[in-house]
C-alpha cells in the first residue's frame, strides 16, 4: 500500500525498501471543466476544460540549497542531467487524459554524491499571457514509484486552493545520511516561469 502524505509530512523511502535504486516521479492534474452559463449552457452539458500547459521540472540542488549549474535543471527544454542519473519522460501540453501528465526518472544509486536534494516543481507554460492559474486546476498530485516492480510507494494529493498562484513546490527527495526521503511541500508561488524561480536557487 501506497503512503498518502499530508502536507509538511516527511517519510523515509529507502527504509523497507532494500535496494531501492531507480524511481518514478509522476506529477498530474486536470483543467478544471468551464460551466457554461444559461439555459443553452445548461441543456448542451458541461463546459469544456480549458488547455493548461503545465511543466514538471526538478532542481538538483547541493548541501547548501543551491542549483550550481543550469546542467542540474531538468525540465522539456533538457529532459537528462549531465550525469545521467535523472531524465525527463517528455512534455504534456494539456493535462488532459488519466494518470500522470509527465514522469521524471531518478536512479538514486548514481546521484552525484554533491547533489543532496532534488526539488520537484510545477509551473504554468505561458501563464501572464493566457490569464491562467493553478486556480484552473484540480486532482494535482505528486507520486513516487518502486521500477524495479511498479510499486507505488508515496502520493501526495495537492488539495489546497492555489487560485492566484502559477508555480508549485510540489515535493521533494533527499538524502538523510544513507537513505532518501520525501517531503510533500505543496507550496504555492506567483512566479511566472521556470527561469524566476531558479532565480531563488
Amino acid at each position: 500500500m501506497a503512503i498518502s502524505l499530508q502536507k509538511g509530512q516527511r517519510v523515509d523511502l529507502t527504509k523497507g525498501n532494500s535496494g531501492l535504486s531507480q524511481i518514478m516521479i509522476g506529477l498530474g492534474w486536470d483543467p478544471v471543466e468551464q460551466k457554461k452559463g444559461g439555459l443553452f449552457g445548461g441543456l448542451l452539458g458541461g463546459g469544456k476544460a480549458a488547455e493548461i500547459d503545465c511543466d514538471a521540472s526538478v532542481l538538483m540542488l547541493d548541501e547548501n540549497n543551491k542549483l550550481v549549474s543550469n546542467k542540474n535543471l531538468i525540465y522539456f527544454g533538457n529532459l537528462r542531467s549531465s550525469c545521467g542519473s535523472v531524465w525527463h519522460t517528455g512534455d504534456n501540453l494539456t493535462g488532459d487524459g488519466d494518470g500522470d501528465d509527465e514522469e521524471i526518472i531518478a536512479v538514486l544509486s548514481q546521484i552525484p554524491a554533491n547533489i543532496h536534494k532534488l526539488l520537484f516543481v510545477v509551473n504554468i507554460y505561458d501563464c501572464v499571457r493566457r490569464k491562467q492559474d493553478f486556480g484552473m486546476i484540480e486532482n494535482a498530485y505528486i507520486r513516487v514509484v518502486n521500477s524495479s516492480n511498479n510499486q507505488e510507494l508515496i502520493k501526495y494529493n495537492l488539495t489546497e486552493n492555489y487560485g492566484g498562484k502559477t508555480a508549485l513546490m510540489v515535493g521533494e527527495i533527499y538524502r538523510h545520511g544513507s537513505e532518501w526521503k520525501f517531503g510533500a511541500i505543496g507550496e504555492g508561488t506567483q512566479d511566472t516561469s521556470l527561469g524566476e524561480i531558479i532565480k531563488k536557487f
